[in-house]
């Protein structure tokens, strides 16, 4: 039991370091939705906020530089995927805002950055290693199917399901393994998917209910987001995890280049 409670104690020390972006997001959301500045509309003040902390994480080393452009990719995706779900009535931002393009507010996007901010530092603190990783050619291609879903579902067949079902074939033999005090854990990596998109989907509810976004069940009132998204979530977290793996594997190979080029 002794055992238990320090490793649990020590993993939830690391989980929270981890969370800083998205819990900072909510209580952002949070003020904002209790404080309003005059001439400042609400989705602008976040934006404000959200590149505020940002520059505050990199300049306190909370994060480094490498993570920042990392995370600049995921804010750039998620900004693509929230102006065409948006054009497609999926959800909206019924607020005012100077900083909107095609009906989406710049914030939106540190939404997705603070998904990628969490598989960053989670990785780094917890010193996340993977074994049996699948070919890149399958895991990219794998990856880039998930993405393209998301908008040709709305024209063609939604294979959700099919992907979901191809993410287990190409993943069966993977683990994620992790260092929690000094002992090595490991589970399946599918699973660490399924954990990550189930709490996305609770921080989703929180975020609803501040109003960042508004889904149209939502526009007579708040109510719980569907249980289908928590497979829109799971989705979007594989396709994240991707890209930091492959982000983090091109690193070191080009590391293992630059030291093999140097001079003896």
């Amino acid at each position: 039991m002794r055992r238990f409670v320090r490793l649990l104690l020590h993993f939830t020390y690391q989980e929270a370091m981890s969370c800083l972006f998205p819990v900072f997001i909510f209580a952002a959301l949070a003020l904002s939705k209790l404080v309003a500045i005059p001439g400042l509309p609400r989705y602008d003040l976040l934006l404000l906020l959200c590149l505020a902390f940002q520059v505050l994480m990199v300049k306190s080393g909370l994060e480094t530089k490498d993570e920042l452009k990392v995370i600049t990719v995921f804010h750039l995706i998620g900004l693509i995927l929230e102006m065409f779900k948006v054009h497609m009535g999926s959800w909206s931002y019924p607020e005012e805002a100077y900083t909107k393009i095609f009906g989406v507010p710049l914030y939106s996007g540190f939404m997705y950055a603070s998904v990628a901010s969490y598989l960053c530092q989670a990785w780094r603190r917890l010193e996340v290693d993977i074994m049996g990783w699948p070919h890149h050619l399958f895991v990219v291609t794998l990856g880039a199917a998930i993405y393209l879903n998301f908008f040709t579902h709305h024209y063609v067949w939604d294979m959700r399901w099919v992907l979901t079902a191809a993410i287990f074939v190409v993943f069966w033999r993977t683990r994620v393994t992790f260092r929690v005090a000094e002992e090595r854990l490991w589970m399946p990596l599918p699973l660490s998917f399924v954990l990550i998109g189930f709490f996305i989907w609770i921080a989703e509810n929180i975020a609803t209910f501040f109003g960042a976004w508004r889904y149209p069940h939502q526009r007579e009132g708040w109510e719980l987001v569907h249980l289908s998204k928590i497979s829109s979530w799971f989705l979007l977290v594989i396709v994240s995890f991707i890209i930091v793996a492959e982000l983090k594997y091109v690193k070191q190979q080009l590391v293992q280049h630059s030291s093999q080029d140097k001079p003896v």
